[in-house]
């Protein structure tokens, strides 16, 4: 029996689609419990008046079904495909609709340009999507959709060090780019981080790094101590929510790692800030479509 899964481009625009008004108006739950937790430690300190008034904020978006921050940002999809599914080649080509209509519908901020350099006038609709695909050895298949801030990632940084740079010259890049951008990114962050890979590669490691649960580790032990070094760091800047003071800079560090050429130590981090505005999606293939995964439980 043949168990193939064909992932349709209709499911996916379908998934994103529905997605986007929600993810605009909704945090995720891992995302605001860690803002809770942040309050709670706190204290009186000035932080805790920002983290005050982006838990209201977010309270009052969910409610009210308004975007959580006025920045709708970019839409960007990845799919995440197994060994075990087939991928059109034309799986992305529903996606753009799917967005136009859905930033339409929800009266949800259009922020892309035609060209970054020639034409900067706006689409109007929000489109293009940002689209990528991962090819992974865990079974089935998984679509994540990230609305992206311009403030974040213009706080953001890719850097070719020499290999000689190692660990410190890692944590100084870092704490340099969190030093001069984190405070315009809408702190406290999830910061994502890319070591390893190609030029071209290490930018999408970090940004995928920020689909990963707040409060999760990464799977491996030495990654992990290093994702813990990199936050202690951060939050001991002092900087703190909306970078005014306080214990809590950033809510998470998250970092992918891959191999490289042995003349390289690529270095990518990408700052995700307070609204940190994603969704992920499993493939159901009895039904054909994809179904929201829980961020706390993930499932």
């Amino acid at each position: 029996m043949d168990t193939t899964k064909l992932i349709t481009k209709q499911a996916v625009a379908k998934a994103v689609y529905e997605a986007i008004p929600n993810i605009a108006c909704v945090l995720p739950c891992d995302v605001k419990r860690s803002l809770a937790e942040a309050r709670k430690a706190e204290g009186e300190s000035r932080g805790a008046l920002v983290l005050d008034q982006l838990l209201e904020n977010a309270e009052i978006a969910e409610r009210d079904c308004v975007p959580i921050c006025q920045d709708t940002g970019t839409c960007w999809v990845c799919l995440e495909a197994g060994p075990d599914v087939l991928v059109p080649g034309d799986v992305f080509a529903e996606t753009d609709d799917a967005v136009a209509r859905a930033y339409t519908e929800a009266l949800l901020r259009k922020s892309v340009v035609r060209d970054a350099f020639f034409d900067r006038t706006n689409t109007g609709d929000n489109t293009p999507a940002f689209t990528d695909i991962h090819f992974s050895k865990k079974p089935g298949c998984r679509l994540h959709v990230l609305l992206k801030g311009g403030g974040s990632d213009n706080a953001s940084r890719v850097v070719m060090l020499p290999p000689g740079a190692g660990k410190r010259g890692i944590l100084n890049e870092v704490m340099d780019c969190v030093r001069h951008k984190a405070a315009n990114a809408c702190p406290p962050l999830v910061i994502g981080v890319g070591i390893g890979g190609t030029f071209d590669k290490v930018a999408g490691m970090a940004k995928s790094a920020l689909l990963r649960p707040v409060g999760s580790s990464a799977k491996d032990e030495r990654t992990a101590e290093l994702e813990n070094v990199l936050l202690d760091m951060v939050n001991a800047t002092g900087m703190g929510p909306g970078a005014l003071g306080g214990k809590t800079l950033a809510l998470a560090v998250h970092v992918n790692t891959a191999p490289c050429h042995i003349a390289a130590l690529p270095l990518a981090i990408n700052m995700g800030c307070s609204a940190m505005r994603r969704a992920t999606f499993e493939f159901n293939a009895q039904t054909g479509e994809f179904e929201r995964v829980d961020t706390e439980t993930g499932e």
